[in-house]
């Protein structure tokens, strides 16, 4: 299904859980201009379409001891499945990595991750990623 075949309310509803999706079924309905039970129903096949894949918390970083964010763009040492998957599951396992990005172009990925301040941001390319098999090379911006 594309993004075009949505109708109008479907589209305000997607948009208005973006926003905030722990609102109530009824702010939501009385959002978008709808009952409370068609609200539901179409909220309800925009999952089970797959459309809406599930609901997530946004979590405060400082809060958690990790204040910086940092963007790290890596290049492989190559591209084989062996080299790509360990380099996946690598990146899972780490706490401090929040996003992972297959990018085109001079490096091959892209890593959000959080540290606390400079010296946690060190302490994560000394024991973590400059350890990982496969990398060649990362380059970093805060």
């Amino acid at each position: 299904m594309s993004f075009g075949t949505l109708d109008r309310i479907d589209r305000m509803i997607l948009a208005e859980l973006a926003a905030d999706g722990r609102m109530s079924n009824a702010d939501l309905a009385q959002r978008v201009g709808l009952s409370p039970s068609p609200c539901w129903q179409r909220g309800r096949r925009l999952q089970e379409r797959g459309i809406i894949r599930g609901y997530t918390a946004l979590l405060d970083q400082e809060q958690l001891g990790a204040s910086e964010i940092v963007m790290i763009d890596v290049i492989l040492e190559r591209h084989d499945e062996e080299v790509v998957e360990t380099f996946g599951n690598t990146m899972q396992s780490m706490p401090e990595v929040l996003e992972v990005h297959l990018t085109s172009g001079e490096f091959d990925y892209l890593l959000k991750v959080a540290v606390e301040g400079t010296k946690g941001y060190e302490a994560f390319l000394r024991e973590k990623l400059y350890k990982v098999r496969g990398i060649r090379h990362p380059r970093s911006s805060f």
